[in-house]
């Protein structure tokens, strides 16, 4: 062999411009990573990868854009944030797969995973053209891509359609031209149900509102608000990624409302991040109150439902509201990926060990088994372009919640339900397990009525498990 043939003697030349634009429009420079691999170690789709995250980040240093713009891997991540959390260097990895995905569709270059991007097109065309997302017209369009694709969810689908869970017709909302003021009270806060509260997840918000009008805490569901473009605008639109929910946090506060409570943790995550991307780019956020009219204030605060009901009732009250304890009953709290993570945008100070829905459920009464699960992601971002992921996901965290001495899952996002209470009809499981909302069982625990509880909107029958404890007659 001469030295000309010699791999040490090859030029090699770094190409530095997609490392370059990634640190113009996100901030980010790639070259802090320093291959720790936390970001691979805890990822929960890396089984399905074809090149690792720590892998997609070198390759990026090298400036292999053969690799990192025609990968799998950014297309296949679930967005459930942990990498970005986890990262030593406080990298927003998680972003930089979305803006890959992006790059690639800008760049010419086939997607990689061609039904993720159908479903992220899809998805923001129904929002634009109804203001709200529209499950039967997605599906629709989803199925004119690939016909095959959504066979297996006929029978899902069919049983969502008995339970009222899907309607048939879209619903339309448009930004009113006057905005209603609302009068504060310190009891009063904004409630965004957000798409799915009003369509798969109505037993979410049948218990929520009912459970809060018994508290004595005020909701008020701003009129003219709109899909906040969750699940599909950050991997496809920044500009609708940002624009959708600060239209809703300028509704919000132009009412006079100074706190906005989300029940859905899709829909808070994506309000939060917006807030924080305005803060951190007032460029950005100039540019966004001339588009839309409205000099926004940042004066409202984005809260949780479970957050909102410890804030302004606290365990103390919830538990003297208790007219039927919930002795008994065996439970594991799933906060699921987007309640927590990331932390700075979330502000949450125990990302992979939240606590408060545990203390809310134990003032009901319940038996409340901790757990290592409660924040693994159950791959909701590929509910309708991978279901295959998401069996896989939430069959685990069901046999490890058994594993763990639960009876019944306790969560409080309504991808996750779905997830994780619809799909079972698809998983191999032997004894299916009552997936249900802590709004639910708070409903249950006061002694609600039956309209309030919503428990025959669930697919896996919870009626036995609790008529078994002595909760129902």
């Amino acid at each position: 062999m001469t030295d000309s043939q010699t791999p040490s003697s090859k030029p090699f030349t770094i190409n530095q411009n997609l490392a370059q634009r990634i640190q113009e429009e996100l901030g980010q420079n790639v070259y802090l990573c320093y291959q720790c691999v936390k970001c691979t170690s805890g990822c929960p789709v890396v089984e399905f990868f074809d090149w690792q995250p720590n892998q997609i980040m070198r390759a990026l240093q090298l400036g292999d854009e053969e690799i990192a713009l025609h990968a799998q891997t950014p297309w296949l991540c679930a967005a459930c944030q942990t990498c970005t959390t986890r990262c030593p260097q406080d990298l927003d990895i998680a972003g930089i797969m979305d803006f890959l995905t992006r790059e690639a569709v800008k760049s010419g270059i086939e997607p990689a995973i061609p039904q993720v991007n159908n479903f992220n097109q899809a998805f923001l065309r129904e929002v634009r053209l109804w203001g709200r997302s529209y499950e039967p017209g997605l599906m629709a369009e989803l199925a004119l891509h690939d016909p095959k694709s959504l066979l297996g969810d006929i029978k899902l689908y069919m049983s969502m359609l008995k339970k009222g869970k899907v309607g048939f017709f879209p619903a339309i909302t448009r930004h009113p031209r006057k905005v209603k003021t609302v009068p504060a009270t310190n009891h009063t806060v904004a409630y965004y149900p957000g798409c799915s509260l009003h369509s798969s997840a109505t037993e979410f918000d049948h218990s929520t509102q009912a459970v809060c009008e018994a508290l004595g805490l005020h909701l008020v569901e701003p009129e003219g608000w709109r899909c906040c473009g969750a699940s599909a605008a950050h991997k496809s639109s920044p500009h609708d990624a940002l624009r959708l929910p600060m239209e809703n946090l300028a509704l919000i506060e132009q009412s006079g409302l100074t706190e906005v409570t989300m029940p859905c943790a899709a829909c808070f995550n994506r309000h939060k991040a917006a807030q924080f991307e305005i803060r951190h780019h007032p460029d950005r956020k100039t540019a966004l109150d001339e588009e839309i009219g409205y000099t926004y204030q940042d004066q409202v605060t984005v809260t949780t439902m479970v957050e909102s009901l410890l804030k302004h009732i606290g365990t103390e009250k919830i538990a003297k509201s208790v007219k039927k304890p919930l002795k008994g009953l065996n439970v594991v709290c799933y906060y699921g990926c987007l309640l927590t993570r990331p932390p700075q945008v979330t502000q949450s100070t125990h990302p992979d060990n939240p606590t408060d829905m545990d203390e809310l459920v134990r003032a009901l009464g319940a038996n409340v088994h901790d757990w290592s699960y409660k924040t693994c992601c159950c791959g909701a971002a590929h509910s309708l372009t991978r279901p295959d992921i998401v069996i896989r996901l939430s069959s685990n965290l069901i046999n490890n919640a058994r594993a763990a001495g639960a009876e019944a899952i306790v969560v409080s996002c309504p991808l996750c339900h779905m997830n994780l209470d619809a799909r079972q009809m698809q998983m191999e499981v032997s004894d299916p397990m009552p997936i249900l909302y802590f709004s639910q069982l708070m409903a249950l625990a006061f002694n609600l009525p039956p309209r309030a509880i919503a428990l025959n909107k669930n697919l896996v029958d919870p009626v036995p498990l609790l008529r078994s404890k002595g909760y129902l007659a």
